[in-house]
This record gives structure tokens, sequence and C-alpha cells, in this order.
């Protein structure tokens, strides 16, 4: 049991990953997270800020076009992947059964996240933890058009990862010593990503509160 939760630690750690997996590691858990609905917990943001500054900085041996281009194709094809099952499995995935990898709250979240904002969900929502994995799946549920879908999902990976993994890496290129502060950073980084989810919760409370 101590060595299950260690190596949780370890999968949920950016640092370990990108030092001991390295590159196929990465592309591995982007594309889990983009489209596997157990991947709602793995590491997103601050792996791709991460990845960008490893490079940056010669710890990692690949170089920045090479990442760049396997976290794209990665985030593209787990997104595809997501609206396959979606739409295989249609309305029966509000009916599955909470487990320890599957949360049917979460599929509720990504459903208002995608009335809200519609297709554009799929593109706002590669910056909101939880929502990035569930909303391609939601989308293949309602059977969006496949045409928009196509676009909206490759329109949100190019932005997710020029975004974070190019700042990154521009950020490890021009100060160097930014690596010394790193825990801030992931820590500022995921404080950030799961803000509008704590939003979200809190209107819902109070929603509930005042009825």
């Amino acid at each position: 049991m101590q060595d299950l939760w260690l190596s949780f630690q370890q999968l949920m750690d950016p640092e370990y990953l990108l030092s001991h997996g390295g590159f196929y590691i990465v592309v591995l858990i982007v594309f889990a997270e983009t489209g596997l609905f157990f991947g709602f917990f793995l590491p997103g943001d601050y792996l791709l800020f991460l990845a960008g500054l490893f490079c940056a900085l010669g710890k990692i041996d690949v170089d920045i076009v090479t990442m760049y281009l396997g976290i794209l194709g990665a985030g593209i094809l787990g997104n595809f992947t997501g609206y396959w099952f979606g739409y295989r499995t249609g309305p029966m995935l509000f009916k599955r059964k909470d487990s320890l990898l599957f949360k049917r709250k979460y599929v509720i979240m990504a459903e208002e996240f995608y009335q809200k904002y519609g297709g554009t969900a799929l593109v706002i929502g590669r910056f909101v933890p939880i929502v990035r994995t569930f909303a391609p799946i939601f989308a293949g549920v309602v059977k969006l058009n496949f045409r928009k879908f196509v676009f909206y999902n490759v329109a949100g990976a190019l932005l997710w990862v020029s975004l974070l993994t190019l700042t990154g890496y521009f950020l490890g290129v021009k100060f160097p010593a930014i690596i010394n502060y790193v825990e801030y950073i992931i820590v500022g980084l995921i404080v950030i990503a799961f803000l509008p989810i704590v939003i979200a919760l809190l209107k819902r409370w109070l929603k509930k509160r005042n009825k």
C-alpha cells in the first residue's frame, strides 16, 4: 500500500516525471488527461510549463520543437479519443456509478460548462482542470458537429500548448535562475487553474442555499 501511495505521489510530481520519464511520459500524460475519463487527476498546466522550462535549461534530452509537437499531437489525439468515447457511450455516461477513477459530478460540471460556453468550452476548458478531461467526452455525448469539434479541438490545443509550453521555454532561456523558484510557480499555476472551479462550486452552493 505504501508503495502504491509513493507511485501515486511520483505520478503527481511533474519534476519527477520530467526527470525520470522524459518526453514520452509527458506525451502519455497529456493524452490521458485530455481524453480518458480517468485522467482528470493528472498534472496538466504546470507539466506543460515545466516541459518547456526543462527544454530551455537542458534538463531533458529533447529539443523544444519535438516537445512542442509531441504535446500538441497528444492533446489533439486525446480530445478525439474523448469525443469518440462520449459518442459511443452517449447519455449512459450520466448513469455510470461513481468509482475511484470516475466521478459523475465531474461529467455534470463539464455539462454545465459546455452549456454555458458552447463549442468554445473545448478551447476555454483546456485551461480548466477536470473540464479539459470531460469537455470533449460531453461533446461526443451531445454529438457536436464533427467539423466544428475538429476546429475547436485544434484551436484549443494550439492555444493551450503554445501559451504554457513556450512561456516556460522562453522564460527559461531569458531567466535561467527561475528554476530555483519552480515550487512557487507550480503552486501559482495550480491556484490559477483551479480558481474557476472553486468559483463555480461556490456559486452552485450559494444558489442552493438561496432556494
